[in-house]
């Protein structure tokens, strides 16, 4: 249960890390799709994510299996960590590893597998990691509560149902 609140506790203090004012860059779809960096994050451009559905690079086709809300909100709601690598085409976001100066010895990284082009639970899966920092000074893995990266998949969701229903209403 400690693990957990710290986990908590030290994903809010990294979400008051901000961008200090500095504003995206924005990019092609190709580097869009490409990028995996803070700045240029994979945003949905183009009609590269425009039905939700699998499509291939030339629209057509079903190479490409991640939902388009699923993938938004889990960038949306893991930009508090800086991003490692990004995948749209195997659903796979990477965070690098962080820590909060209010625990300075304790870091964390996750890993969101956007894994079908439904808007479902069973769609996405998210690992989040830590590491305490040693005597020595040397980071070692250390426990994560079970409930941490069902808190992270429930805000996702929660997240992607939001950007869908505004989507919707948009449009209708």
């Amino acid at each position: 249960m400690r693990n957990g609140l710290v986990c908590l506790a030290a994903a809010a203090a990294l979400a008051g890390c901000g961008l200090d004012g500095e504003e995206p860059t924005p990019l092609t779809d190709r580097e869009a799709v490409q990028s995996g960096s803070r700045f240029e994050t994979p945003t949905v451009v183009g009609d590269l994510f425009a039905t939700g559905r699998p499509t291939g690079p030339d629209g057509e086709g079903g190479s490409l299996p991640v939902n388009k809300y699923l993938w938004r909100a889990s960038l949306q709601t893991l930009e508090f960590l800086p991003l490692a690598s990004t995948d749209p085409f195997s659903g796979v976001i990477v965070t690098d590893w962080s820590n909060s100066a209010q625990t300075p010895d304790e870091r964390f990284k996750v890993t969101a597998y956007i894994t079908d082009y439904k808007l479902e639970a069973r769609s996405l899966r998210v690992a989040v990691y830590r590491e305490v920092k040693s005597g020595d000074g040397a980071w070692a893995p250390a426990d994560v509560s079970d409930a941490t990266p069902r808190r992270l998949e429930d805000a996702i969701l929660t997240r992607a149902r939001q950007l869908r229903v505004a989507e919707l209403e948009a449009d209708g």
